[in-house]
């Protein structure tokens, strides 16, 4: 998406109908994938390391942001770099598209608000249901006790 903002042309990634993202936050920088690779394994750069800063992103309300900060675990740094390795595919454009795919699906996660839980009361009868189940129970277990017979 092509965004004119200030007389400046600048390419934003659309996350929900509220959120979008300048490019220009998100980094991208191709490294050597490990694993099987057969003989461009040592010779191409393939993998990408996508880094975007939460928490100087302008892009993103705050809690979206702090959701998002919590969504990422291990993936955010100190400083609250999200950081994203992709090297699933042999070039260098499929993992980079892999990585932003990722970011957006994160981001999109973290801006779902969670829906607030209500406390409940059980009912009258589900209270009656569960104390007959239990009684139940316990009258079975007392048929199955061994009788001592008392000597005469």
């Amino acid at each position: 998406m092509l965004v004119v903002h200030g007389g400046q042309e600048k390419n934003m990634i659309r996350i929900t109908r509220t959120i979008s993202i300048d490019e220009d936050e998100i980094r991208l920088e191709f490294i050597r994938a490990s694993g099987p690779g057969g003989q461009n394994v040592n010779k191409v750069s393939t993998a990408v390391q996508l880094r975007f800063d939460v928490h100087n992103s302008h892009s993103l309300p705050g809690d979206v942001r702090e959701r998002l900060v919590r969504l990422a675990g291990k993936r955010i740094t100190e400083n609250g770099v999200l950081i994203i390795n992709a090297q699933r595919f042999r070039t260098q454009d499929r993992n980079r598209q892999d990585a932003l795919d990722r970011l957006i699906e994160l981001i999109h996660k973290a801006a779902e608000k969670p829906r607030l839980r209500r406390k409940t009361m059980p009912t009258s009868s589900s209270k009656k249901r569960r104390l007959e189940s239990k009684r139940r129970r316990g009258e079975t277990k007392r048929t199955r006790r061994t009788i001592l017979r008392s000597e005469d």
